[in-house]
């Protein structure tokens, strides 16, 4: 699959929420990843690996102790201006669900009133 293709088809809002947290925990797990983004294990694997592919992230070994390998997930150059790209479009999406979720709320709470 191109990188164009595997692009498009991962979730903005996930997208942004991995890198984010890579930036902030470059040594977490695709476990970890996994339980606070509160996808599956096989999701995050393929969405870091696509990311890897796109040049967003990139992958380096680490020791984290003598008897075992770890790594580290570091943002690139590209990967941290899609990060900023991706923040605005976020931010847009969760501000007019805000506003409709307002505009629902009052709409309920003056119907309760007026009855």
């Amino acid at each position: 699959m191109n990188t164009s293709k595997k692009l498009k088809i991962l979730n903005p809002d996930l997208h942004f929420k991995l890198l984010k947290t890579i930036e902030n925990k470059p040594s977490i797990s695709q476990r970890e990843l996994a339980k606070e983004l509160g996808v599956s294990l096989g999701s995050i694997n393929y969405c870091l690996k696509a990311l890897i592919e796109i040049g967003h992230i990139k992958l380096e070994n680490f020791n984290t102790n003598p008897n075992k390998l770890g790594y580290l997930y570091l943002l690139t150059k590209k990967g941290l201006m899609e990060k900023a790209s991706l923040t605005v479009g976020f931010l847009s999406r969760k501000k007019l669900e805000y506003e409709a979720l307002k505009k629902e709320i009052d709409s309920v709470q003056n119907s309760l009133q007026n009855d």
